[in-house]
């Protein structure tokens, strides 16, 4: 009986300390990020929602739909959160293709694609970015 306590004990805590390995914020990937043509505005995404090139969204064919990701471009250090929600080509290479907004706050907007590296968050922090990036926007625009 002792035995199966303790095998049980054991089963169960490594599940726990996977679970929390998913978002320790370790770089999941580091490639190359784009962002949408225009083209795609008011079009359904894989998840069902229609793509607002104003949102905090992206596509990806390896992370989870749904998930939030901290991307930082390797070239001048800048950040975003963004919530994936679509899929991209099945031939395209890169990384992760961000709604145009996204792609201004990290600063590739000219240059069209950057080098970043992205991470899983959990939804809290995530949630909390998108927010703080939607107010710093607003903020900016009241000055003007």
């Amino acid at each position: 009986m002792r035995l199966i306590v303790l095998l049980s004990a054991l089963f169960f805590s490594g599940f726990q300390v996977h679970a929390q390995r998913v978002f320790d914020n370790k770089p999941l990937a580091q490639g190359i990020a784009s962002y949408y043509h225009d083209k795609f505005e008011g079009r359904p995404t894989a998840t069902g929602e229609i793509f607002d090139n104003g949102k905090f969204t992206a596509a990806s064919n390896r992370l989870r739909l749904g998930s939030y990701v901290k991307v930082t471009n390797l070239n001048n250090g800048r950040v975003v959160y963004v919530r994936i929600n679509d899929r991209m080509a099945a031939t395209n290479k890169r990384e992760i293709d961000m709604a145009s907004v996204a792609a201004e706050q990290l600063g590739f907007i000219s240059q069209g694609l950057a080098k970043v590296i992205v991470e899983i968050v959990p939804a809290d922090e995530g949630k909390k970015g998108i927010l703080a990036q939607r107010e710093f926007i607003a903020s900016r625009q009241n000055e003007l």
